[in-house]
């Protein structure tokens, strides 16, 4: 089986760490980028947009972004070519039910942040099922 791909957008660097660690617990063979902002998001997706890079098999994208926030990231991923049907998974610590009712409209997943150890194992378990074209538990 070829390796999971991720693409993790966020600017919490203790997040990134935990959500790797929980991503590399649970798989061997696992690809993991991560743009800190909204603005290296999108250069990464147009680049492999641009240059037929081999798209991730997973964006999770954090709502609440320097430099362009995860709801404008979202809408340039599905103008994308190429990759307005990828899968993305939106998390944050908190959302307006409006923000999330669009988050649903562009066809993404809307998540709460985890909040301890086992929340990041939970999620992660959920992302890689997400990869494998599974449906998750949660």
């Amino acid at each position: 089986m070829p390796p999971a791909r991720i693409l993790i957008v966020e600017d919490d660097t203790s997040d990134v760490f935990l959500l790797r660690r929980a991503l590399e617990a649970q798989c061997c063979s696992i690809q993991i980028e991560v743009a800190v902002d909204g603005e290296k998001a999108l250069d990464f997706i147009r680049a492999a947009s641009k240059y037929r890079r081999v798209r991730p098999d997973l964006i999770l994208l954090d709502l609440h972004l320097p430099k362009y926030d995860g709801l404008e990231v979202l809408r340039a991923i599905r103008e994308e070519p190429g990759f307005h049907d990828d899968r993305v998974v939106v998390v944050t610590g908190g959302a307006s039910p409006l923000e999330i009712e669009e988050v649903h409209s562009m066809g993404a997943e809307y998540r709460l942040k985890p909040r301890g150890l086992s929340d990041f194992e939970d999620l992660a378990a959920d992302l890689l099922m997400i990869c494998r074209g599974l449906q998750p538990t949660s």
